[in-house]
């Protein structure tokens, strides 16, 4: 089983504008990850979830990419 990647780095807040972070948690298709795949806790998915939404809103991560 995977540990949590932000338990694993004492990471508390998932900010929206770490691009580089967010980005490993998509795949090529710019969709998230499921939680099986990247071993993150369900508090820090939906963390995740929130941050990567608002990048998209923002414009820093595209919705669909080919």
């Amino acid at each position: 089983m995977k540990q949590c990647y932000f338990s694993q780095n004492n990471i508390k807040y998932i900010d929206y504008k770490d691009v580089e972070l967010l980005k490993k948690f998509l795949n090529p298709h710019a969709r998230m990850l499921s939680r099986k795949k990247t071993g993150v806790t369900a508090k820090n998915q939906r963390k995740l979830a929130e941050a990567v939404k608002r990048a998209r809103v923002m414009g820093l991560l595209p919705f669909v990419s080919r």
